[in-house]
């Protein structure tokens, strides 16, 4: 199991780390690759919607959302990227493509606000 941290996501590729580590994976698990099985497993949560605007599963959905989770974080451990500052800077680069005062109730790209 991985050290006790206070931050989920450095738990996560701790557990992630040591579960590739016992399999011999990590061998497998370069960067293009893990895009690629990313990919796949956001395919896999969306073909839950394919035809409905609910899932039938939600327990499916949970475990979809998980491999898309544990994919992304694997991939930015590979990458040497924080992934909690990436998300927190491009929040920060959102709302200032997105000001509340011409994006608010609109799904036009911010190039056409």
């Amino acid at each position: 199991m991985p050290s006790p941290t206070s931050d989920p996501l450095l738990a996560l590729r701790d557990a992630l780390r040591e579960f590739a580590d016992a399999r011999d994976w990590d061998q497998f698990h370069s960067p293009k690759n893990l895009a690629a099985a990313l990919a796949v497993e956001a395919a896999e949560l969306l073909e839950h919607y394919q035809w409905s605007e609910t899932a039938s599963d939600p327990a499916k959905v949970r475990e979809e959302l998980a491999d898309v989770l544990l994919y992304l974080i694997r991939l930015a451990d590979k990458l040497a990227i924080d992934l909690a500052a990436a998300a927190h800077d491009k929040i920060v680069l959102n709302a200032k493509k997105y000001p509340v005062e011409k994006a608010r109730g609109s799904a036009r790209k911010y190039t056409d606000l």
